[in-house]
């Protein structure tokens, strides 16, 4: 009798912390993103993506001048599935963390060795790879979740991150 009264009792919390669970939002949920060249080779992006919820974002919670883990959670992990050029630096084949580092008046993505981390700290300039400027616009309107994405851009793609009113993006080209 013992053992059944616990099985239940068992049970009835396993239950209740589904059913909790079921109804309750990530903050942070996990995204991908994917640009395919015409060869069929990738990039995978795989980051977290945080909401804003009424919070001055670039120069508050992401202050200027420090790096930036490029999402939430987990490190953001950059997947080329062949060697490509970003901004102009040559990227081999690989698996790499993402960095960013906005300023009000520019922003560099940082590239870095370091991979399986958490995204915070930042692990250091020994491990960056390449160190390239993006290209910083407005938005039209505020964005609530933090998003990359891909654009085709002929037999490239661009790379955008967008949140809040800001748009960060770089060309990335497969290596010939």
């Amino acid at each position: 009798m013992r053992k059944l009264r616990v099985f239940f009792g068992v049970f009835l919390a396993a239950f209740a912390a589904g059913a909790i669970s079921i109804g309750a939002q990530v903050a942070s949920p996990p995204a991908r993103a994917a640009c395919k060249f015409t060869d069929g080779k990738t990039i995978t992006v795989n980051y977290s993506s945080p909401r804003m919820r009424g919070r001055k974002i670039f120069g508050d919670l992401v202050p200027f001048g420090e790096v930036w883990r490029a999402g939430a959670d987990d490190a953001t992990s950059f997947v080329p599935n062949v060697d490509v050029i970003a901004g102009g630096k040559n990227v081999p084949a690989g698996r790499y963390t993402i960095f960013i580092l906005p300023t009000p008046a520019k922003w560099t993505l940082i590239i870095s060795k370091q991979v399986g981390e958490f995204g915070i700290p930042y692990p250091g300039e020994q491990y960056d790879f390449a160190r390239v400027e993006m290209k910083v616009s407005k938005l039209s309107s505020p964005l609530e979740n933090f998003t990359i994405s891909f654009d085709q851009t002929g037999a490239g793609c661009t790379m955008k991150m967008d949140w809040e009113t800001t748009r960060a993006a770089i060309d990335i080209a497969e290596k010939k």
